[in-house]
C-alpha cells in the first residue's frame, strides 16, 4: 500500500492513523517533500481520471494564471500536477491495482475491510 499525502493535511493524517490502527503499514510519500514524477501522475490519472485526481478547488489552483487553467487536457494536467503537487487531491492510496483518492466513506469501506 502506497499513500501520497501532505504532512500538514488533517484528512491525510486521519487516514494514516486509521489505516495503521486497522493493521496496514502504508508506504508514505509526502507530495511536497518527496515529490511525484509525471509518469506516476499519468498512471494514477489513468486509473481514476483527471477530474478525480486534479483538485480544482484548491488554493494552488486558484493561484494559477488563467492561461495555465485554460485549455486543460490530460498532458497539461499532468505537467501542472508535476510542477505543483498540491494540485493532487489527497490522500491518494494505491493498493495492488486499485487507486483510491480522498478519504470518503466508500474509500474507507474498501480499505478497512478485514485483512487477509
Amino acid at each position: 500500500m502506497k499513500l501520497w499525502h501532505l504532512k500538514t493535511c488533517d484528512t491525510c493524517r486521519k487516514a494514516i492513523k486509521i489505516l495503521r490502527e486497522a493493521g496496514h503499514e502504508p508506504e508514505l510519500i509526502d507530495l511536497r517533500a518527496d515529490g511525484i514524477d509525471a509518469a506516476t501522475i499519468e498512471r494514477l490519472m489513468t486509473a481514476v481520471g483527471r477530474d478525480v485526481l486534479l483538485n480544482t478547488r484548491s488554493t494552488t489552483w486558484r493561484g494559477l494564471d488563467d492561461a495555465d487553467r485554460a485549455d486543460l487536457d490530460d498532458a497539461k494536467a499532468v505537467a501542472l500536477m508535476a510542477a505543483h503537487p498540491t494540485l493532487i487531491k489527497r490522500p491518494v492510496i494505491e493498493v495492488d491495482d486499485a487507486v483510491h483518492v480522498g478519504w470518503t466513506k466508500a474509500v474507507q469501506s474498501a480499505l478497512l475491510s478485514p485483512l487477509p
